[in-house]
């Protein structure tokens, strides 16, 4: 009687860990080869990812932290822009954002400092109120908190290239929101010119040099 051929054993899982790292390095790679193309197209050693070419940035309309309309008209002011899409209810990164662009904002001499304004486009208009606003950018400095409201978020969000969605939803008021973490920083001229993702802003030194370039060298 012949034995009866044993089946293969199947293969064992890959552990989560191993899985994770692999994850890890694509993402790296990933991220690396934009640093390494972005650092031979621009002449500059921008810190963050350049704009290669700069592109024209979207113009949008809000309203402001003190309940006054407000536009947003890329190179109408003639002054440069940080801006970035978060929530007031963010837990670290939008008030890691926030922090680290003000004080960049600040280490630059006084006569560029007010040549750039910062401002954060809320994601959360349900519950972001101007007032909320108010309290929360002014926190952390000078800035300017923008409400859009909610039917014209998503073309905004999308002239940018801005994910948002709510993630954790215990109610109807009670949610967080997973968003892109990008701040653009757009010249006087109203070109896109950088971008640095939030974990970037703490080196204060690096990025302030970018926004140098950047006030020094506007682009028509």
């Amino acid at each position: 009687m012949t034995e009866p051929t044993p089946l293969p054993s199947a293969p064992r899982p890959r552990p989560w860990y191993l899985s994770a790292l692999l994850a890890a390095v694509a993402v790296t790679l990933v991220l690396g080869g934009a640093w390494v193309y972005a650092r031979v197209q621009s002449p500059f050693p921008y810190y963050g990812t350049a704009y290669t070419p700069p592109v024209a940035a979207a113009p949008f309309r809000g309203t402001d932290q003190n309940g006054q309309p407000w536009t947003f008209t890329p190179g109408g002011s003639g002054r440069a822009t940080a801006l970035f899409f978060g929530f007031t209810h963010c837990p670290n990164i939008c008030p890691l954002t926030l922090a680290y662009l003000e004080r960049a904002r600040q280490a630059l001499p006084a006569e560029q400092r007010d040549k750039v304004d910062v401002v954060l486009v809320s994601v959360d208009p349900q519950r972001d109120t101007p007032e909320r606003l108010k309290a929360y950018v002014e926190y952390f400095g000078k800035a300017t908190g923008v409400r859009v409201p909610a039917s014209a978020l998503p073309e905004v969000a999308r002239a940018y290239g801005v994910g948002y969605q709510k993630a954790d939803v215990e109610g109807p008021d009670d949610y967080q929101i997973n968003h892109t973490t990008a701040t653009y920083l757009i010249d006087a001229g109203g070109k896109l010119r950088v971008l640095w993702d939030y974990t970037q802003l703490t080196d204060v030194e690096r990025v302030t040099r970018d926004l140098t370039h950047v006030l020094e060298n506007p682009l028509p």
